[in-house]
């Protein structure tokens, strides 16, 4: 891994981390999915455009078509569109927690479904996990945590984890700005007509709403899915997504820094149990098991 593929690595971590604040406020003046699907029809539009700038065309492989449709609905409407929803009730910090035990998900995932297999290491990084995740839970929900809140968070999880088994070739075949914008016109569409159903247009005008919404189009919705995908591109999945390891720090971090989230003893102790168990499972994945 080189120092340019480690730079991509640690910008994606902090993009990614730092969306989780960003969507908290938002979703205080603004309702949460007509936000989103707004979000990501800018956000495709501009991916679009630069796609096209740079020469990349429409015509995409079959699984990069497949890749757009299912990263659309289950990583852009499902997972983003439930943590949205979620944060009217929950912390940005533990919302960043939940999402951030996605790659265990995967893991676990992938040696029940699909036959993957599994390393000691990686059995002790899954293990770590969710006793991480436990003490974390037990913290906030003694101290009245909304559940509902809760469960759409790991739901969502749970939808971008089966996408990331389902497509694992997104990021062959070139023209990566462009699935990036397409795949913003998909959760924009889905969102959008859930909107209309169960929620009202009604926003409160404000500067901070407009950073943020403006933040979050750009850094989190377009900049940081065009790096994961070069990412991968450049170094592969099992190796970026050793990154993920960073994303609770990140989360918790930021969530603490602008927003004064109160964090206790016991999210410091989670928060580095999860750490460890998500980088065990990866550094696992870094040499192919033989069967």
């Amino acid at each position: 891994m080189d120092l340019r593929a480690i730079f991509m690595g640690l910008a994606f971590a902090l993009m990614w981390s730092s969306a989780f604040t960003s969507a908290r406020i938002i979703v205080a003046d603004a309702p949460p999915l007509y936000s989103l699907a707004l979000r990501f029809l800018i956000s495709g539009l501009l991916g679009v455009f630069i796609a096209r700038v740079l020469g990349q065309s429409w015509k995409l492989t079959r699984n990069q078509w497949r890749a757009v449709i299912i990263f659309g609905v289950c990583q852009n409407a499902l997972y983003l569109g439930l943590n949205f929803v979620a944060m009217q009730w929950i912390e940005a910090s533990l919302a960043s927690i939940i999402a951030s035990t996605m790659p265990l998900m995967v893991a676990l995932a992938g040696w029940l479904f699909m036959g993957d297999r599994m390393r000691p290491l990686a059995l002790l990084g899954l293990l770590a996990g969710i006793v991480g995740v436990a003490v974390i839970m037990g913290s906030r929900l003694s101290g009245g945590v909304d559940v509902v809140g809760v469960i759409l968070c790991f739901v969502g999880a749970g939808a971008l984890t089966a996408a990331t088994l389902a497509v694992r070739t997104a990021s062959s075949g070139g023209n990566l700005m462009m699935i990036v914008g397409l795949q913003m016109f998909v959760g924009s569409a889905v969102l959008a007509v859930v909107a209309v159903f169960l929620e009202s247009p009604g926003f409160e005008p404000s500067l901070r709403l407009g950073l943020a919404f403006s933040y979050t189009v750009l850094v989190p919705g377009l900049l940081a899915t065009w790096v994961w995908f070069a990412l991968v591109r450049r170094i592969g999945a099992v190796k970026a997504a050793t990154f993920h390891f960073l994303n609770p720090f990140f989360g918790v971090a930021i969530a603490w820094l602008l927003l004064g989230e109160a964090l206790t003893v016991m999210d410091f102790i989670g928060v580095a149990i999860i750490t460890f168990g998500i980088l065990a499972v990866q550094l696992s994945k870094q040499t192919p098991t033989r069967p």
